[in-house]
């Protein structure tokens, strides 16, 4: 068979050469040891946990080293695009700390750009008729019925299944067979003629698991699609190498795919990249551990992480935490370090499952809120308030002394002691409600409606802001002893049947009328940061609505 004029039917035309795009892509100018890494999502707009783990690993592999990480975006698949996912994809990995050197919506260094897949097609079907006019790479007609024959022929016989040996119905087609099809008009796929033997092993060694064992590649994979897009594995093989990527950070589930990759790579006559495969992120669901699952668990989703408020660095800390075994000691050393300080390395990477825990990264998260400075936790809220508060929330901000002066009180901000009970901006934003909105329910009092009603009365008849934190206690104490209440603690618990209650249950009906609330933080520097007129409105309201 001439497969040169074959390849001249199949894809008419003049494509530059290998020599041409090897000087169009030359290797970039790094220092010796700096690597190239890439993460390569599709655009579907979906974001997840596992692409974080991924991101982290590349930008921490190619910084350490002096190189640089890229994005690229793999949208051979038009049906999976999603309006915006790209910029989604840029905005959550940039909201977690982890930026890209160069790609997709970025720019950077144009001479490896484009970094689109779609606006890279004549350099995959220069390569695909490269291919055909070698024997390396066939049409094949069959149709979705036909594979689909295919794969039950296959299920039934208990074979492994797929597109290969006599399964591959159009590969030994003959030159008249296929010039016929070809004028009917029928529609084809490019694959590729593997010259693979199941029966033979690879060794290959991989940068997270070690040295691993595959088996040859058998499969006459589709190189390119009936479109003239190429599939991913022959799309990543031509950018890995003209892009320049030196090492591939990826998912266990891409161990199945090896075989084929280094087949395609083999083919085209290119360097095989470095690989490693990180493991699945898990989850202890009852006694087994299963991989996260978008159906299941919306932790997987990074929005999650930003809807809720987590704070970047935390997530990030814990992510770490799962990627290398010697994280966790070296950030009890360095606790007020740059991350990018860690000395990362692939192979302390988990060879099994990683065990991803909300709890354990809800108690990281308390840990670094605690941390954040006055100007800090404001900004971080502020930030967070914008962007997923309602609008009353976003007002909270309007008189940024409130604002910090209720921080310093429910969270401890620019204290000695530090608050540790907050994971999230959107749970300290609701805990910290009743100062900037009045409660619209209120706890239940324990004491009777009369008893409350007179306490209130009082307070109000008493209440003056400019009090000191004394004479506003003394006040409260003169309150309760009017009221049959003890106004010392110790008197209450010498004799309790003398008394309606204690001088802290006076308390907690002032505290409830303010805050809606039985628990709170100290009450008196509350009403301090709410001020007199607002105070005596909310006593007011919950004297009148008894």
């Amino acid at each position: 068979m001439n497969y040169k004029l074959l390849a001249e039917r199949l894809l008419p035309g003049e494509y530059p050469t290998p020599e041409d795009y090897e000087a169009k892509y030359p290797p970039r100018d790094l220092p010796k040891g700096a690597e190239v890494t890439r993460l390569a999502p599709s655009p579907t707009g979906f974001i997840h946990l596992g692409n974080l783990f991924s991101a982290i690993t590349d930008e921490r592999i190619a910084h350490r080293s002096g190189g640089i990480v890229y994005l690229r975006i793999e949208d051979t698949d038009l049906k999976r695009k999603v309006d915006g996912a790209v910029e989604a994809v840029i905005g959550a990995l940039k909201y977690f700390d982890v930026k890209f050197d160069e790609g997709a919506e970025i720019g950077g260094n144009e001479t490896y750009a484009p970094w689109y897949q779609r606006q890279r097609a004549e350099i995959y079907r220069a390569f695909v008729k490269k291919l055909i006019a070698e024997g390396r790479a066939y049409p094949c007609f069959c149709t979705e019925d036909d594979l689909a024959a295919l794969r039950e022929e296959q299920t039934k016989n208990k074979e492994i299944t797929g597109y290969y040996g006599k399964y591959a119905k159009c590969r030994n087609l003959s030159e008249e067979e296929i010039y016929k099809n070809l004028d009917a008009g029928k529609p084809f796929v490019i694959r590729l003629r593997s010259l693979g033997n199941p029966e033979n092993k690879i060794k290959f060694h991989d940068e997270i698991k070690g040295d691993v064992t595959v088996t040859e590649n058998d499969q006459d994979v589709v190189i390119l699609k009936s479109d003239g897009i190429p599939t991913y594995h022959f799309a990543h093989a031509i950018d890995d190498h003209f892009m320049r990527t030196t090492i591939v950070i990826r998912g266990e589930d891409w161990l199945a795919s090896l075989p084929i990759h280094i087949e395609l790579f083999a083919a085209l006559g290119f360097p095989l990249p470095r690989y490693g495969h990180h493991c699945s992120l898990m989850k202890q669901d009852g006694e087994t551990r299963r991989k996260l699952s978008k159906r299941k668990d919306p932790e997987l989703s990074l929005e999650f992480y930003r809807k809720e408020g987590y704070f970047p660095r935390a997530v990030k800390v814990y992510m770490l935490t799962l990627l290398n075994s010697n994280f966790e000691e070296w950030y009890l050393k360095h606790p007020d370090a740059d991350l990018a300080e860690f000395p990362f390395k692939a192979e302390k990477m988990s060879k099994s499952g990683a065990l991803f825990d909300l709890d354990k990264l809800n108690d990281v998260s308390k840990n670094e809120l605690a941390r954040l400075g006055e100007e800090e936790m404001f900004a971080f809220l502020k930030d967070w308030a914008e962007e997923f508060g309602t609008d009353t929330q976003k007002k909270y901000f309007a008189d940024a002394e409130k604002m910090k002066r209720t921080l310093a009180l429910c969270m401890g901000v620019g204290g000695k002691k530090r608050r540790k009970d907050f994971t999230t901006a959107s749970q300290a934003m609701e805990f910290i409600r009743y100062f900037f909105e009045r409660p619209a329910a209120r706890e239940q009092y324990r004491t009777d409606a009369a008893s409350k009603n007179a306490i209130l009365r009082a307070f109000l008849a008493r209440y003056r802001y400019e009090d000191d934190a004394q004479a506003w206690f003394a006040k409260v104490k003169e309150i309760a002893a009017e009221n049959g209440f003890a106004a010392e603690m110790r008197d209450y618990k010498a004799n309790p049947e003398a008394y309606k209650g204690s001088v802290a249950d006076v308390a907690e009906v002032l505290r409830i009328a303010t805050t809606g609330q039985a628990n709170t933080p100290d009450l008196y520097t509350i009403m301090q940061i709410l001020g007199e007129e607002e105070t005596r409105a909310r006593l007011q309201c919950a004297m009148e609505n008894s």
